[in-house]
């Protein structure tokens, strides 16, 4: 059962990966109205609310998240 999970996991991370790969090579071919990732990045980085910086501060805790959740074993 181990090792269907670990299969599970792995294939789950390759399908993000191609389906991130996809968008970004859509994104990028001639008239496209698909923004890039880093688009997006820029602008979840750039949205603010008053003088708080709240894209920042929710890009800082999904990676405190991912890293406590994969990381901290």
């Amino acid at each position: 059962m181990n090792s269907l999970t670990r299969l599970l996991t792995i294939g789950a991370f390759v399908l993000a990966f191609a389906g991130f790969a996809t968008v970004e090579w859509v994104a990028r071919r001639d008239g496209s109205r698909v923004p890039t990732l880093a688009d997006i990045g820029g602008f979840v980085m750039r949205y603010r609310s008053g003088r708080l910086p709240v894209g920042r501060i929710a890009v800082y805790g999904f990676w405190l998240w991912l890293g406590w959740h994969l990381f901290a074993r």
